[in-house]
């Protein structure tokens, strides 16, 4: 049976600028001895949870997310009606609960998330409140009387039992989520990403440009409208995803079928969804040169090691065949020293022999294959 999918992938991204620190240069990863250029497990996320196409996250039909340090004042306040102060307080005191005594003020909130069921279940309880309340200092005590539950505590982990299935969001059951104003409704994250980086050391190059005066230009006057620099980088980046399928079909209420889905989506949006700053100018967007994707029912482990020594950079080589190639003889010792009872298949655009990678396939026929172990083994089968 498969308790875990294991999806390694290499993806090739030239003059990019993909994820940016606080500095806004490219992030980075000491690994081996050298420097790497690396993007945040959170920005791939973000981009997967956010993508609009065929086989974004919201089509699969589920409830989706909200995080938010305003859910209050942009999506319940504006449902309630009442008396101006009596709808104050009972935003305030939904504030209390769900970001705590000290957060009255908007930037002193960590951004929540929540699931529309959850949101509407709280613009319910609001509702109530202000046409239960006679003035504002009543209207506090309507809410706690609703949610706080005695101690103030336990809001979110009421509203799951009441708003149903699925009532934190699909983004909840996949990536998690900790509610530090409210334990009981944390939800362990079913799906496990890792941040991705370069196989090689960074490569990176400082980019000058002005920007033309269009009308400085046309009178024949020198000098720009402003100059610039920013931060360039290509690479080969190696990414990592585990998906804990137990947990997952656990955290979407037993329902093995919508966690395929799930998982046929993932693996689609992990090849085709391209993180990235600097669109207008970088244009980055890339499919993945390589997916392999291992089904089983042992502790997952990185093929990270496989590029712990920098693929050299020369100019007589193909970067993604020495990879691939890197890759194979990693997953060979493995199997050597520890052996392997995974099913495995693959894509690759590579030209280069992927020995132990299992079958070779389409996007699509992978996806569904990944979608099929899930399903069979949420459902008691055998997956072969």
């Amino acid at each position: 049976m498969t308790r875990f999918l294991q999806i390694h992938s290499l993806a090739s991204y030239p003059a990019v600028l993909l994820n940016r620190d606080d500095a806004g240069l490219a992030k980075r990863l000491p690994y081996g001895g050298t420097v790497r250029t690396r993007i945040s497990s959170q920005s791939l996320k973000r981009h997967w949870r956010l993508a609009d196409d065929a086989w974004a996250l919201k089509g699969i039909g589920a409830p989706m997310g909200v995080r938010s340090r305003e859910i209050v004042e942009r999506r319940i306040l504006p449902t309630i009606s009442g008396a101006p102060e009596i709808v104050e307080a009972v935003g305030a005191a939904l504030v209390k609960h769900l970001y705590g005594k000290n957060s009255a003020k908007i930037p002193d909130r960590q951004a929540l998330l929540l699931g529309q069921p959850e949101i509407d279940y709280l613009a319910r309880i609001g509702a109530e409140a202000a046409a239960a309340a006679k003035d504002a200092k009543s209207a506090e005590a309507e809410i706690d009387t609703r949610i706080a539950k005695g101690t103030g505590k336990a809001n979110l982990a009421a509203m799951l039992a009441t708003a149903g299935k699925l009532a934190s969001g699909l983004e909840a059951a996949l990536f998690g989520r900790m509610v530090t104003s409210d334990p009981e409704a944390n939800t362990d994250a079913a799906i496990h990403v890792a941040h991705a980086f370069t196989v090689h050391s960074q490569e990176s190059e400082s980019d000058y440009f002005t920007v033309v005066d269009d009308l400085r230009e046309a009178a024949g006057e020198v000098g720009s409208g402003g100059i610039f620099d920013t931060e360039l980088t290509s690479g080969l980046y190696y990414g990592y995803v585990v998906v804990d399928v137990a947990l997952l079909v656990s955290n979407l209420a037993g329902d093995a079928d919508l966690a395929a889905r799930v998982v046929e989506h993932l693996v689609h949006l992990i090849a085709t969804v391209s993180p990235g700053a600097k669109k207008g100018s970088t244009a980055p967007y890339a499919y993945a040169d390589l997916m392999l994707i291992e089904a089983g029912s042992r502790q997952p482990r990185t093929l990270a090691g496989a590029f712990r020594k920098a693929v050299p950079l020369r100019r007589d080589g193909d970067l993604a065949i020495e990879a691939v190639t890197a890759m194979a003889g990693c997953l060979a010792r493995f199997d050597a020293a520890y052996g392997h009872d995974d099913a495995r298949a693959h894509l690759s655009v590579v030209d280069a022999p992927s020995p132990g990678f299992g079958e070779m396939q389409a996007l699509d026929d992978l996806a569904a294959w990944a979608a099929g172990t899930v399903r069979a083994t949420g459902n008691g089968q055998d997956p072969a």
